[in-house]
């Protein structure tokens, strides 16, 4: 009797290539999907959060003092303390209250040497705490404790502009080159 020459088992000889085929496809399958474009590695980037890192601003007529400042400070945050200000009166608007602003609203701790002050509880304390207020015989936080803390109006101005510019404000950015385009002397 003659063997039919279809059969439901494969050959032996074309099995290995057949597997390998489909583990090749289905590897091509897999990577295709796993692979990120162009324009998915673009929104995960844009949907990261982006934060500076606190600074640090040291307080001149004060030894060993300075202030943890977060510098992430948003261009609708500027308006409103320079409107608080008094950035829209007729006598316009009072820098050493803005600058008192700024720093009111970024501090985040003091720093007395190299260790944060905390309160009683652990927590850091700001210009907001009743024990800053006591220290400088103040009763508003901004601008009062601010001024008093500095003790020298000029010092918080240059405290508040460095704190602008580690917010970005004082960077530049400079245009360059397309990068899609190759040069032709390349």
């Amino acid at each position: 009797m003659a063997e039919s020459l279809y059969s439901d088992e494969p050959t032996t000889g074309t099995e290995p290539a057949k597997k390998a085929r489909e583990e090749k496809t289905q590897s091509a399958i897999s990577k295709a999907e796993n692979a990120e474009t162009l324009l998915q590695k673009l929104t995960s980037t844009i949907e990261t959060k982006v934060s500076r890192s606190d600074v640090f601003i040291e307080v001149p007529e004060r030894p060993r003092v300075s202030l943890r400042i977060s510098p992430n400070v948003s261009q609708s945050q500027v308006r409103k303390w320079r409107k608080e200000a008094g950035d829209e009166t007729k006598n316009g608007m009072d820098a050493t209250k803005f600058a008192s602003l700024v720093i009111g609203n970024t501090c985040t701790g003091v720093i007395l040497g190299d260790e944060e002050v905390r309160d009683d509880e652990g927590y850091p304390i700001t210009f907001g705490h009743d024990a800053i207020m006591k220290m400088t015989n103040t009763t508003r936080p901004i601008p009062d404790a601010v001024r008093a803390f500095f003790a020298i109006d000029p010092h918080v101005e240059a405290a508040a502009l460095a704190i602008l510019d580690a917010a970005g404000y004082g960077d530049t950015i400079e245009a360059n080159e397309d990068p899609t385009k190759r040069s032709s002397t390349t």
